[in-house]
């Protein structure tokens, strides 16, 4: 009997009066932390081979005149090859051609130009952007996300209005993963394009160009109640 008067109870309980709606918002901000990949090979100059060590000398005192930190600069890989197939005969020193990649940690872009062009072109394989971020980076998510959830409860607002309608408390709240920001597609640079002999490196102009922006966006779903 006990059960059966509980379960009448319950059945003839009223239904909560609610309203579910979504709400949105975005930022753009400029990258403070930026990573470039910069890889120097050995090459050889007619019957001389331009070594790793010159390459990485140039490289390295280009960064310092720049103003880069110490520890902002450090090697990412080491790699090798041998064009006259190595396994087929005995190594010799002049054929193995070494190559170093560097990571460099930027706050923007402006001094890549004159740092890559202290450096000798040919000694210079590739340059790529490795990935990029904000120090402030969960700050701003994180504000992104309160300002969506504020975005709900304005139009649970507005829309309780046109009825003559209050808002109530929030019954549930829901986060969806929208944020891309990571989304980094690093393209292999063309060196040449901008990189200059060492010799013309004291004219080379810095960059006043701001790196790509980075989108963050949050999406939320809330459940208020009615009054």
């Amino acid at each position: 009997m006990t059960a059966t008067s509980f379960a009448q109870t319950t059945d003839n309980k009223p239904p909560v009066k609610k309203i579910e709606v979504n709400g949105s918002a975005e930022m753009e901000i400029t990258p403070d932390e930026i990573f470039i990949n910069i890889t120097l090979r050995e090459y050889m100059n007619k019957n001389s081979k331009v070594g790793i060590t010159k390459l990485e000398a140039q490289l390295q005192k280009a960064v310092q005149d720049a103003g880069i930190a110490k520890e902002d600069f450090t090697i990412e890989n080491v790699f090798g090859y041998n064009y006259d197939q190595w396994w087929r005969k005995k190594k010799k020193d002049e054929d193995f051609l070494a190559r170093k990649q560097y990571r460099l940690k930027l706050n923007r872009l402006d001094k890549i130009n004159g740092i890559l062009a202290a450096v000798d072109e040919e000694g210079i394989e590739a340059v790529n952007v490795a990935s990029y971020t904000h120090s402030k980076m969960e700050e701003y998510r994180k504000q992104v996300k309160m300002d969506a959830l504020k975005a709900a409860k304005a139009k649970a607002e507005y829309l309780l209005g046109a009825i003559d309608e209050k808002i109530g408390g929030v019954l549930e709240i829901q986060e969806f993963n929208t944020d891309q920001y990571s989304d980094v597609r690093p393209e292999m640079a063309n060196v040449r394009m901008y990189a200059a002999k060492a010799s013309d490196a004291a004219g080379v102009p810095d960059s006043n160009i701001d790196f790509k922006k980075i989108k963050i966006r949050a999406e939320i779903k809330a459940v208020f109640g009615i009054k």
